[in-house]
């Protein structure tokens, strides 16, 4: 069974976060991931770089992974 620690750690692992949040019931996810590689990336584009994170996970373990993605500053003025 996947965990909301295992999918924090697979993201952390090929993306550098600045923070990160992932909440889920082991098929089902929601992430909060702030990264200075989203800046100037389209939504989709900072989605690309989470699911590239997590690699073949994303295809055979996780069901579904719903994401916020923010810059630090996006981050800030949110927050």
């Amino acid at each position: 069974m996947v965990t909301t620690e295992s999918v924090k750690n697979g993201i952390q692992q090929g993306l550098a976060c600045e923070h990160l949040e992932v909440l889920g019931d082991g098929q089902h996810f929601q992430a909060l991931v702030v990264s200075r590689a989203f800046q100037g990336k389209s939504r989709v584009q900072r989605h690309q770089l989470v699911y590239a994170a997590l690699g073949e996970r994303m295809r055979e373990e996780i069901h579904a992974l719903s994401m916020r993605t923010l810059t630090p500053e996006e981050w800030r003025r949110v927050g």
